[in-house]
């Protein structure tokens, strides 16, 4: 099938979800929460590296035809859209191998205010306080300071994928990586779509950002976090206080690196 890819990642709770809940209205785009390809996509290139005792015989031009396929097979004749969006944080550390791959394929990666993550998440854990979250491998103990840290630190949900985002942001492949901020999604959603379907060269679609319509109940009480993917039906901003002691909001406020010009010496497109 002669279909497009595109890639949605970034970092957690950042609008993601709701920003495939949009593009899903438009019945020439297939996009949804974050789903296996991209694990799959890591555990087969590790399958394929020396590690195996007969990658003598496996060329890189093998690799590549095997790592698209996952793609070209995910997404069989049962996804109709021609344009198709895979979620995934994994993509921003993924844009050397992306770029061969698909060539025109883009990666927008949604960001937001550190604070406001660590604060959307344990906002999440407390409102779910009888379950405990796969977020935290389902354990019950420690403070929002322990949260704070075990998120943030390198192999952590919103560190690791801070990490691979700042990877992609000052790499070589950035004419194919776009940053949409959360607070403009929610604030001016029109503007937020416009660029996006600049960016991917795409006629534009009149989206309806009074009727948002996704649902994953499922998946998110498996995984101890009813809420993790919800998404209002109108899109609004919602001014609220923290529930993070002041000294933990403050820790993250200035980590918004996209936000300064002079952090941006390859001028990534950010919306």
């Amino acid at each position: 099938m002669n279909r497009q890819f595109h890639f949605i990642s970034g970092l957690p709770r950042s609008g993601s979800t709701l920003l495939s809940a949009i593009l899903g209205q438009n019945p020439r785009f297939h996009a949804g929460m974050s789903g296996p390809v991209g694990g799959a996509f890591n555990t087969l290139l590790g399958e394929l590296s020396g590690r195996n005792e007969y990658s003598v015989f496996i060329s890189d031009e093998q690799r590549k035809r095997m790592l698209k396929g996952l793609f070209d097979n995910y997404y069989g004749p049962e996804f109709e859209a021609p344009v198709i969006f895979d979620t995934n944080r994994i993509w921003c550390s993924k844009m050397r191998h992306l770029r061969p791959l698909f060539p025109q394929g883009k990666v927008i990666a949604c960001v937001r205010n550190m604070s406001w993550i660590i604060d959307s998440i344990e906002q999440l854990i407390r409102r779910n306080a009888f379950q405990p979250s796969s977020i935290f491998n389902y354990q019950p103990g420690g403070t929002v300071y322990t949260r704070a840290e075990g998120l943030a630190n390198g192999e952590g949900m919103v560190g690791a994928s801070y990490n691979a985002l700042k990877e992609a942001f000052y790499g070589d492949e950035t004419a194919n990586l776009m940053l949409l901020q959360y607070e403009t999604l929610v604030s001016n959603p029109a503007s937020a779509i416009a660029a996006v379907y600049d960016f991917i060269g795409e006629p534009a679609y009149a989206h309806d950002f009074d009727n948002i319509s996704y649902q994953a109940d499922e998946f998110d009480l498996r995984a101890g976090t009813p809420g993790l993917h919800a998404v209002r039906s109108k899109i609004s901003v919602r001014e609220r206080m923290s529930v993070l002691p002041p000294d933990v909001f403050r820790r993250f406020e200035n980590d918004a690196f996209w936000l300064d010009p002079t952090l941006n010496p390859r001028n990534v497109r950010v919306a």
